[in-house]
Order: C-alpha cells, then sequence, then structure tokens
C-alpha cells in the first residue's frame, strides 16, 4: 500500500508564498507521475499541476501557470509545489496524488493514491 504525506500548508497574505511538499512512501513503489490538485469549499476538486516522472514534464492549470511551480526529487519518490504571488482564490485544500498505473498524467483527478490534503488560505 501506498501512503502520501503532505506538508507545508498554512494562513498566507495575498501576494505571498508557499511551497508544499509530498512524500510516497510503499513497497515496490513505482511511480509514473505525481501531481496536485485542490478543492475549495462549494466547489469541485480540480486539477493544479503535474509532473511526469521519467521525463519530468510538467503541465499546469492556466489559473496557476506562470505562478506555480512543480518539482520532483525521484530519490526521495517526492513531489513539491512552488506557489508564488497567491491570490484569495487559490484558497483551498491541496491534495498530492500520485499514477501508479501509468494511466497519464493529466488523468490527475483519476489517480491510485490520494494524500490527506492540507489547507492553504490566502488573506487579501
Amino acid at each position: 500500500q501506498v501512503q502520501l504525506v503532505e506538508s507545508g500548508g498554512g494562513l498566507v497574505q495575498a501576494g505571498g508564498s508557499l511551497r508544499l511538499s509530498c512524500g510516497a512512501s510503499g513497497r515496490n513503489l513505482t511511480l509514473y507521475a505525481m501531481g496536485w490538485c485542490r478543492q475549495a469549499p462549494g466547489k469541485e476538486r480540480e486539477f493544479v499541476a503535474a509532473i511526469k516522472w521519467s521525463a519530468s514534464t510538467t503541465y499546469y492549470a492556466d489559473s496557476v501557470k506562470g505562478r506555480f511551480t512543480i518539482s520532483r526529487d525521484s530519490a526521495k519518490s517526492a513531489v513539491y509545489l512552488q506557489m508564488n504571488s497567491l491570490k484569495p482564490e487559490d484558497t483551498a485544500v491541496y491534495f498530492c496524488a500520485a499514477d501508479l498505473r501509468g494511466i497519464g498524467v493529466l488523468n490527475l483527478l483519476l489517480y491510485d493514491s490520494w494524500g490527506q490534503g492540507t489547507q492553504i488560505t490566502v488573506s487579501s
């Protein structure tokens, strides 16, 4: 069984920065991709960013392009999300997810394994 553990959430003022981390652990761990999605109150979960594990190719939602950067450390089986120029509309619970079956890096919402979520609150 794969476990994902997130850290780095919190409260920040608009224009500020935060960095999320997510580490994966488990037996016979094979990662095809990892990524982040978020869910704001009363809204559906939405894709934020993903990274293809082998090539380190990155993908972003239009709403975060140029402000967020996803990266990975393959030796640690970890993924990171550097969030700059944060806006109040970025407020949400952020979830880390891992593709363990190779279903496609952009199918993040269908990934197998999920973290517990971490709250990001951006005040205006």
